[in-house]
């Protein structure tokens, strides 16, 4: 891919945006595939999300204004369709998020998708103990190594903030791991 601003005026163009999505897609699916994944849990879920966040994109890249990169833009997507999901799913099911996100890495050893072992198990388990704002900073830092400034477009909080959760979040893993 040659410069975003280029790459983001072919989105943006009508003569050039399903060629330039393709090359979007291509790009980017796997990456937010997995980023949606830690949060939702579910690979059926992480699908669904997935096609959610495409689809979004594909409408609202004549509102992305360039402020961030577009990645950052994309990211944050992701994340507000994760959440949304599992909102959605948890009042469908009337039951907390907490026990959604429960049931869903109780139900992971039955996931085909999931070739973890105990250990990633446990980190599963002991992430899905944090709460939300915690698992998305931990989730973020620890497994896609994201920068502190870039996570703080995304989330829109200070990189200080993020910093302290990150901390508390990888402190509160480690009890966790420990005492089990």
């Amino acid at each position: 891919m040659t410069d975003e601003s280029e790459f983001i005026l072919r989105l943006k163009d009508p003569k050039s945006k399903e060629a330039a999505f393709r090359e979007l897609l291509k790009l980017y699916k796997e990456r937010l595939y997995w980023h949606i994944r830690k949060i939702v849990i579910s690979h059926d879920d992480a699908d669904d999300v997935l096609q959610n966040t495409f689809i979004k994109i594909y409408r609202s890249i004549d509102k992305f204004k360039g402020e961030s990169q577009l990645f950052s833009w994309m990211y944050r997507i992701a994340t507000n369709e994760s959440i949304t999901h599992i909102n959605k799913n948890a009042k469908r099911l009337q039951i907390s998020n907490e026990e959604h996100k429960a049931r869903a890495i109780n139900n992971l050893t039955a996931d085909v998708y999931f070739e973890g072992d105990d250990i990633q198990l446990q980190l599963q388990k002991a992430i899905a103990t944090l709460p939300e704002k915690q698992q998305l900073v931990f989730n973020m830092k620890y497994f896609d190594d994201l920068k502190y400034k870039e996570m703080s477009k995304i989330l829109d909080t200070s990189e200080g903030a993020l910093k302290a959760s990150y901390h508390i979040a990888a402190k509160k893993i480690e009890a966790y791991l420990r005492s089990d």
